[in-house]
């Protein structure tokens, strides 16, 4: 466990979560995963993750929380959208008390986090390590673990009820107003009429009949009609007559207007026909097709000079290159012979001779070489023998007068030898069970007289042995 610790690079920050556990203290690596520090950071200045659950649990794997809706499938990032993946060579999920980003896919992170249970290599490089279990508060998450579920989902859940930073290595992080301030509303009091009692006063009734006209006076206002006018029914009010003659002049406008579009259609109409309109847009439909095809050929006829421009072209260059190899070569030949001449001498021509002597040898195949010099060696050899047959026997006449030959005929008389045995040793019989120094000695596992032998060796050794140990005990 020491070289664990001692490979995790060191923290920087440091947040308490207040669950119904107890305290667990989560120490940050800020410089290794600063974005999803930042955002844990924040949400927890900003009261996201209070009286959360925790979800997910896994027994001896992960602990999972950090979901405002508690399904796993809710929770937002600061940044407004989903941010990328930290992975960092140092930090491994090699052991339990990891705090990692919960993600569906990558880079895919929000508001989510889990704790590890134990060692989880299957998640490296797929979620992102921001901090570790500080403390001995790691016994407090450990209670995580043993809690009852039902497909990896709390029976009873734990809560997180609040969380607090101890040590924000960000110092420009401003938390937002998570929840707005209702707007109050302020109540208009209604006002109550207050209801007169006329029958308190003296002249009663003539005031009640008053305010009854007052009121139809209000109400005939609404209407446009002045307070003067309820008594004199034949006079109207200036503003009424103006109001109505604007009203019919805007009538007989409207009606003008109409009449006169109308005509205008009609005259448009008769002045155009649209199927003459039709007809000329087709004949225009019929040129311009025939323009087309006209122009077809022409873009056909052209493309195929143009292909068979740079075909002779293409023949004239390759022309050109075999040409030039020729003149080259001949110059080469040309020059080759200058030198030749200026530096001919006896000794240069009677290489020269020898060298075309055995050009025509270079020219023919290994294979056809190598079998006609077999053929003549064959030749030559049964050559050898036919003469040496021969000449042994005129040899053995004339041995005592030509004593020194030469080599080649020694040579060829070891052709001719014969193999002579004496009778003696043909007549002689070779016994295997006596023994002769001049011959190796034969032994053959497999013979009755070896095996006997054999057995016979054994029994004296034992006997030796035994012997040997009954002295030596005395």
């Amino acid at each position: 466990m020491s070289n664990i610790y001692i490979q995790e690079p060191p923290t920087n920050g440091k947040v308490v979560l207040k669950t119904t556990i107890g305290d667990i203290e989560i120490e940050l690596w800020s410089k290794e995963a600063p974005k999803a520090c930042r955002n844990f950071i924040q949400l927890c200045m900003e009261g996201y993750y209070d009286k959360t659950i925790f979800h997910r649990v896994v027994k001896d794997f992960i602990a999972q929380g950090g979901d405002p809706t508690g399904t796993g499938q809710g929770g937002d990032s600061i940044y407004g959208e989903p941010f990328k993946d930290e992975i960092h060579s140092r930090l491994r999920f090699n052991r339990r008390g990891l705090v990692a980003m919960a993600n569906s896919q990558k880079n895919d992170n929000g508001s989510q986090f889990f704790f590890t249970l134990g060692p989880c290599y299957e998640l490296q490089g797929k979620h992102t390590i921001f901090g570790k279990i500080g403390g001995q508060t790691i016994y407090n998450m450990i209670k995580l673990n043993e809690l009852e579920c039902v497909d990896e989902r709390p029976i009873r859940p734990e809560k997180i009820i609040s969380t607090k930073v101890i040590f924000n290595p960000f110092d420009d992080i401003i938390p937002r107003n998570r929840f707005a301030e209702p707007v109050r509303v302020v109540e208009e009091k209604s006002v109550k009429k207050g209801v007169k009692n006329f029958g308190l006063l003296s002249f009663g009734e003539e005031a009640e009949e008053e305010e009854e006209q007052l009121e139809n006076v209000t109400k005939d206002l609404k209407v446009k009609k002045s307070a003067h006018d309820i008594g004199d029914p034949l006079l109207v009010s200036k503003k009424a007559v103006a109001d109505e003659k604007k009203a019919e002049l805007d009538k007989e406008t409207e009606k003008k207007l109409n009449e006169k579009s109308t005509k205008f259609e009609d005259k448009i109409n008769e002045a155009v026909n649209i199927e003459d309109i039709k007809s000329k847009l087709k004949k225009k439909d019929e040129k311009f097709e025939k323009q087309q095809v006209k122009e077809t050929p022409r873009i056909d006829e052209k493309e195929q000079k143009k292909k068979e421009t740079q075909d002779e072209i293409k023949k004239l260059e390759k022309e050109l290159l075999e040409k030039k190899r020729k003149y080259s070569e001949e110059n080469k030949i040309k020059q080759e012979q200058l030198k030749e001449k200026k530096t001919e001498t006896e000794v240069f021509k009677q290489y020269k001779e020898d060298v075309g002597k055995y050009e025509h040898l270079k020219n023919r195949k290994m294979k056809n070489a190598k079998e006609d010099k077999t053929i003549e060696l064959l030749k030559a050899f049964k050559e050898r023998m036919f003469k040496a047959k021969y000449e042994n026997n005129d040899s053995e006449s004339e041995q005592s007068h030509d004593e020194k030959k030469s080599e080649k005929v020694e040579v060829e008389t070891i052709l001719t030898h014969r193999l002579d045995v004496d009778e003696e040793i043909k007549r002689k019989v070779i016994d295997a069970n006596i023994a002769d120094h001049e011959r190796y000695d034969i032994y053959d596992p497999r013979n009755p007289l070896n095996k006997r032998k054999r057995g016979e060796s054994k029994e004296v050794i034992k006997q030796k042995k035994n012997s040997f140990l009954t002295q030596n005990s005395l």
